[in-house]
This record gives C-alpha cells, sequence and structure tokens, in this order.
C-alpha cells in the first residue's frame, strides 16, 4: 500500500523526496501539462493550526514575490480538501549538505562559486523585502549544472509584516544561527549573510564554525564564542576569503558586510587578488637572469589584464544601470586590444631583469612580506636569499629578520599541514592544542614558554606511538628554539648591559630599591636563557650584596 497520497490538486505524486518541519516534499507531475514539480504539502497536525497556514502561505507569498535563477520558481499552490499546497521547480541535484557529507571540504575557488550564487539569491530577496531566517546547507539546492537555488521560505519575514513568532521567540536552525536570532532579536538581512557566512565556512572546512552537543549550547557559542580560524584548519584557503568569512561571522551586525551585493563583489574580487598576487609573484620577483613568464608561457593571463581593467572601471555601472556607454566603449575588440598591448609592453619594460637591480628587487621582496601571510612569501624569501647570496655584506643585515619571517611561515604551513593530515585523529586532542600553543608563544617571541610546553610535551608523547607524527614535530619545534636560544637577539646584549650599567649608577646614588628592580627584572626574563648568563649572575650577585630596605629591616 502506497504511503503516500497519488494525487493532490492536478499533480500525480510520484514518490516523497523529502521532509521537514513545515512540510513533505513529493515529486510529482501535472496532470494536463506533464510538467514536472515538487510539490510541498502542509502536513495535517499543522493544518489545523492557524499560525502554521499563515506561515505556509507567507512561504507561498515570498516564492510569488521572487523571480531569480537562484532561487526555487513557484509554479501554483493551492488547498485540496484541507490538504494545503504548492508545486514549485524540481532540481534534480543534491543539499549542499549532502555535498559536504559527502566531499567533507571544497575547493576554495568552487566555495566562492557557490557563495556568489547564493548572494545573487539573498539580494533577489532583500531587494523584495524578504529576509530568509533559515540559510543553512540543507536549504540550498545543487543541480548538476553546479547551479545553486535557495529554497525552503519557511520561516521568510517580509520587513514590514506582522511577526508570526512569538515575541522574543527563537527561529533559525542552531549551527547556522546568527547572535541576533540566538538572542531573539529580530533578524535583518545582516542575519542571513551572518548564515551565509557559516555556510561558507562549513564548505571549506568541513563543519560549521560552532557545534555541541545541545542545540542551547550552540546558541550559546553563536553569541559568545570565537570559532577556529578557517586556515587554521586548511591552509591552503587563501587569506582575502578567509578575512571576508570572518567578517561574514561578526557577532555586531553592523560588521558585517553592508549587503549581499557588496559581499558578491568581495568574493570575486578574491579570485582576482589570487591571480594578481601569483602573477606578481612570477614577475616583479625573478630569479637572477630570469626576465619573467611570457603570456604565451601562461595563456590564462591572455586577455586578464584588459578585462581586469575594463570590469574594475565598468562593475557598479553595469550592476546599476545595465550597460553603460564607458561599458560599450571598453566593450569594443580594437580597444581591448590595444589595452591588452599597453598591459603586455608595460610588463616586459617594468619586469625585464635590467629594469630591476638589487635595491628595486628587494623592495619588491619586502613589499610582498610586509603584506598578508600567503605563499608568496616563500617566492619573496627565495628573493631575499638571492640577494645575500650574490652580496652577503649588502644585505645580510636587510634581509635577515625576512629569512627569519619566512622560516616561521614555512613552520606553520608545515603544522597546518600535520593537522590537515590527521584531522580526524588528533585535531581536537589536546597534544595537538599543546603543539599549537608552542608555536604560538614562539610567534610573540616567548622561547622560554614554548620549550617548556614542548618539554613537556615530548615527555607525556614518549613511546605513544598513536601520535608518533606530532611527536616528531615537537622534536623538531624543540631543536629549531634551542638553536634561536643559543644567543640572544641584535638588540637584547646591548639593552642589558645598558640596565646593569644603569643599575651599578643607581647604587652610586644610594636608589637600592630602583637598582634591585632591574636586576630582579633581568633575573627573572632571562635565567634560563644561556646566552644571558653573564648578565644573570651579575644581577643575582647585585641582588646578594645589596639588601633592600624592607630586608635590612626584616634582619634588624
Amino acid at each position: 500500500m502506497s504511503s503516500h497520497p497519488s494525487q493532490i490538486g492536478p499533480y500525480a505524486i510520484t514518490e516523497k523526496i523529502g521532509a521537514g518541519g513545515m512540510g513533505t516534499v513529493y515529486l510529482a507531475k501535472h496532470n494536463e501539462t506533464g510538467q514536472v514539480a515538487a510539490v510541498k504539502v502542509l502536513t495535517s497536525a499543522m493544518a489545523r493550526e492557524a499560525g502554521f497556514v499563515a506561515r505556509f502561505e507567507r512561504e507561498i507569498d515570498a516564492l510569488r514575490r521572487l523571480t531569480n535563477p537562484h532561487i526555487i520558481k513557484l509554479f501554483d499552490s493551492g488547498a485540496d480538501a484541507g490538504t494545503y499546497y504548492y508545486a514549485m521547480e524540481y532540481v534534480e541535484g543534491e543539499t549542499l549538505a549532502d555535498l559536504i557529507k559527502r566531499e567533507k571540504q571544497l575547493p576554495w575557488r568552487e566555495v566562492i562559486d557557490i557563495g556568489v550564487q547564493i548572494c545573487s539569491a539573498l539580494k533577489a530577496a532583500h531587494d523584495a523585502g524578504i529576509i530568509h531566517r533559515d540559510i543553512k546547507p540543507s536549504n540550498l539546492l545543487l543541480d548538476h549544472d553546479g547551479v545553486v537555488k535557495l529554497t525552503d521560505f519557511g520561516i521568510a519575514q517580509v520587513f514590514a509584516a506582522s511577526k508570526l513568532t512569538k515575541t522574543g521567540g527563537i527561529v533559525g536552525t542552531a549551527e547556522f544561527m546568527s547572535p541576533e536570532q540566538a538572542d531573539g532579536r529580530r533578524a535583518s538581512k545582516q542575519s542571513d549573510l551572518y548564515s551565509l557566512g557559516a555556510v561558507l565556512y562549513a564548505l571549506l572546512t568541513g563543519r560549521p564554525p560552532f557545534s555541541g552537543s545541545t542545540s542551547s549550547e550552540v546558541i550559546h557559542k553563536h553569541k559568545y564564542g570565537q570559532f577556529e580560524r578557517p586556515s587554521l584548519l586548511v591552509p591552503e584557503i587563501p587569506s582575502w576569503l578567509e578575512t571576508v568569512v570572518c567578517q561574514l561571522l561578526e557577532k555586531e551586525p553592523e560588521k558585517r558586510f553592508p549587503d549581499a551585493f557588496v559581499l558578491s563583489r568581495q568574493l570575486e574580487l578574491v579570485k582576482k587578488r589570487v591571480e594578481l598576487s601569483m602573477r606578481d609573484t612570477m614577475t616583479s620577483l625573478p630569479s637572477q637572469g630570469d626576465v619573467g613568464p611570457t603570456v604565451a608561457e601562461h595563456p590564462e593571463a591572455d586577455f586578464g589584464g584588459a578585462t581586469m581593467m575594463k570590469e574594475l572601471v565598468g562593475r557598479e555601472l553595469e550592476e546599476l544601470h545595465g550597460e553603460h556607454p564607458v561599458m560599450r566603449f571598453l566593450n569594443q575588440t580594437w580597444v581591448l586590444v590595444a589595452m591588452l598591448v599597453l598591459v603586455i609592453l608595460g610588463g616586459f619594460y617594468f619586469f625585464r631583469d635590467d629594469r630591476l637591480p638589487a635595491e628595486e628587487r628587494f623592495q619588491a621582496a619586502k613589499q610582498v612580506l610586509d603584506g598578508e601571510e600567503s605563499d608568496a612569501w616563500i617566492a619573496a624569501g627565495e628573493q631575499m636569499r638571492s640577494l645575500v647570496a650574490d652580496d652577503a655584506d649588502k644585505w645580510q643585515d636587510q634581509a635577515a629578520p625576512y629569512l627569519d619571517q619566512v622560516e616561521l611561515y614555512k613552520l606553520k604551513s608545515r603544522l597546518n599541514r600535520q593537522v590537515r593530515k590527521h584531522r580526524r585523529n588528533i585535531l581536537q586532542s589536546e597534544p595537538m592544542r599543546l603543539l599549537l600553543l608552542a608555536q604560538n608563544y614562539r610567534e610573540q617571541g616567548d622561547l622560554t614558554a614554548a620549550d617548556d610546553v614542548l618539554t613537556a610535551l615530548t615527555v607525556l608523547l614518549a613511546e605513544n606511538e598513536q601520535h608518533q607524527a606530532l611527536r616528531e614535530m615537537a622534536a623538531q619545534l624543540k631543536g629549531e628554539i634551542a638553536d634561536e636560544r643559543t644567543e640572544l637577539t641584535t638588540d637584547a646584549k646591548p639593552m642589558l648591559a645598558f640596565a646593569l650599567e644603569r643599575a651599578d649608577q643607581l647604587i652610586a646614588e644610594g636608589d637600592i630599591e630602583q637598582a634591585r628592580e632591574i636586576w630582579q627584572t633581568v633575573t627573572a626574563l632571562y635565567a634560563r636563557e644561556p646566552s644571558a648568563q653573564e648578565f644573570v649572575e651579575r644581577s643575582r650577585q647585585g641582588l646578594k650584596n645589596h639588601v633592600g630596605p624592607a630586608q635590612s629591616a626584616a634582619k634588624e
């Protein structure tokens, strides 16, 4: 016996394809037109409640008002013998929730493509005065051509409409809910953007930004917790994309992007920035004697420069006014060819090796290393090394801090690769937390604290085969830190010598307390630094020879 109705309105039901809190969805075919559709039916229990019927009708109204290639299309709606239903476009594919479950993580470029499509859907909804309020992977369908469709406007809210939920009530799905929704406040378009940020986070990392054993625990984290930055889980995520996702997940709505259109532009710019960064790395940081890659060697750059110039000039005009006269001019073939020629000639002129003497090569590498962390740092570091190899006397001191910076970045990348390789077993483990804690101490310059943590970790993991990779990484880090601790930095020894001379001067002036403060500080900070022992011993001797007033009084 069939578990579903055979007919609803003019639709012959084929099979059940989904179910949710508000109703059941069936695959169906229109009796007269033969059009295949997905028919959503309000459950009989909810159909007896006026509030749920009103919400169901509001979902229908929202779909009726929206026309966008990335929003499910409404065909028709009605009631059949007390059964409320509506028919909508049927998408043959899967939800993003299914995709995440299967693939775990998606390549960042694919995530950007999906994000831009969702932005298009949200812009259409927000422009129509509709907030979705339940953006999550299971409400986003992906067809076989890679087209994303937003569905399930069951808890959508029209800006000007009266609220159908109880005041202070929480509406949405915990893992993808904005903090203001979690707090029972009225949702806004920034609330949808927060949820989209959580979706992008899940697509990139394979998990939502916050999770927990109960919904209340997850809600609390959305309101007060701090998520792990995506690059810690997936190191290859561009820093620009990570910045976008983190801004979307800001606790305060006003700190997020103003609207879906601005967000879509930022997502599109990430790809362009990565491409430009790669081109800059290949061209502005050439190896000695290398004139850089040519257009023939990199055909993907063929019309890249001219096209980008055109897009930067015209993107806002395009969106607001259609094809602007400026855009019509820029779209002419001869204009694009001329722009391409200028880009190519300018590139060859600027980046030829004889146009980049050593000083300019250093400045180009320095500019990259003064910017945000990226793989371009490695190429810039190689450029610095080539300068030192050519003329160590001139470049060693200038390049040294940057080379240390690059080595630290390489270390972080290795750690991140270990995290990703062993994520299932150790990502949430205590040894992994301690290893990352040691790395953070090292980045902050606290080598003593880093060494303490690594010493404890190597003791705890001794003979532990389960964490062999972490044990090896801890040993490697400990060795590198030991090398760094054999000598103080260039500034430390002069600083300590000056401080102790100052202490001697204070003693001569009779100011024992200030002198003791200097000695105590040197002892506390550098007692465990082998290369600072001469300063530590002098400080200890000073403390021994000059007892402070408090100690003198105690002896009397």
